[in-house]
């Protein structure tokens, strides 16, 4: 494969950094832009075996500057940066216009006056909101459940107003729920681990009966791959997902029979979401991706928990007692 340099929003992230990687390992110059910091701390980059392979600039999503100055070096663009927490978005809702709406203009701006080959914006299922017909394909209607997946409808919608006005090659990808190593500990899989891990003898979650559909990091990282390489989505939104889901109580029972613990669920109420905000249901029709590409998620549910298990086991001192990363 020739020599492509891509550039990475949010490239120090759990999903970014491995596809950063996975990228570099295919042949590409990749350039990783991340959120500056005054040490110049690299995230989950800092120790990557293809450190010095990898071009870093830190700078400020939601400052159209340095985007520009950033996208300049490029010829593609992965756009992944953005504030993901939930629960953090009821508290700040413009916390996230910031960053997921102003930061998505400023990538969507830079691309277009720098003519650039094509630009890839990473969605989210929480845009659907809970699930009005199952499984959910690329036309279902999107509902902002929460301020999170409203500031998400937002630039999607405003990726493909830039793709009709400007003939801007956009391509959105969907992903349903991502799981593997390096996810933050927020996130219910890491946080049922985490918890598990510290021994303890009750596991507190919020509602154990919402159904998601999981996919595992390498997968997506393929998954990604396939749609850079696939003009035809150009315009276009793309689902990813595995067309399987379980509740949170069947993922609960699972990852604790895979650890051999005796632990029990307790609800807490901090992470129950506000009634109407919660999604219910998840189940990703992939068949789009399917038919247009080689693409399939290859990686068995139970093998992604098997892997990630051993991952957090290793990496056991990045927590605090609750499973949150330090």
């Amino acid at each position: 494969m020739s020599k492509n340099k891509i550039l990475i929003t949010g490239a120090c992230g759990f999903i970014g950094s491995t596809l950063t990687e996975f990228l570099v390992e295919k042949g590409f110059s990749v350039i990783a832009y991340d959120r500056y910091n005054s040490d110049n701390f690299l995230g989950w980059l800092q120790n990557s075996k293809y450190k010095n392979d990898i071009e870093f600039i830190l700078g400020d999503i939601r400052d159209y500057d340095s985007v520009y100055k950033a996208s300049q070096k490029s010829s593609s663009c992965i756009h992944l940066a953005a504030l993901i927490g939930i629960p953090y978005s009821y508290i700040s809702p413009s916390a996230y216009i910031k960053t997921n709406i102003e930061g998505t203009y400023n990538i969507l701006e830079s691309c277009k006056n720098l003519n650039i080959d094509q630009l890839i914006v990473t969605s989210t299922s929480e845009t659907y909101g809970t699930a009005q017909y199952i499984p959910i394909d690329e036309k279902h209607p999107l509902i902002g459940q929460s301020p999170y997946s409203a500031t998400k409808i937002a630039a999607d919608q405003l990726a493909i107003s830039f793709n009709k006005s400007f003939d801007l090659p956009v391509k959105i990808i969907r992903p349903f729920n991502t799981f593997g190593p390096r996810q933050s500990a927020r996130a219910i899989i890491p946080t049922i681990i985490n918890q598990i891990l510290n021994n303890k003898k009750e596991v507190f979650l919020g509602n154990i009966q919402s159904k998601r559909d999981f996919t595992f990091v390498n997968d997506l990282c393929e998954a990604f791959l396939e749609i850079y390489f696939t003009n035809e989505f150009i315009g276009n939104i793309v689902n990813v997902g595995n067309n399987k889901n379980l509740s949170i109580e069947d993922l609960f029972n699972i990852i604790k029979i895979k650890t051999n613990s005796k632990t029990v669920i307790t609800e807490d109420k901090n992470r129950l979401r506000p009634k109407a905000s919660e999604v219910k249901e998840l189940l990703c029709d992939n068949s789009l991706i399917l038919n247009k590409t080689k693409w399939r998620p290859v990686t068995e549910f139970s093998t992604g928990i098997d892997i990630s298990i051993k991952w957090y086991k290793e990496n056991y001192k990045l927590f605090d007692f609750n499973g949150y990363q330090i």
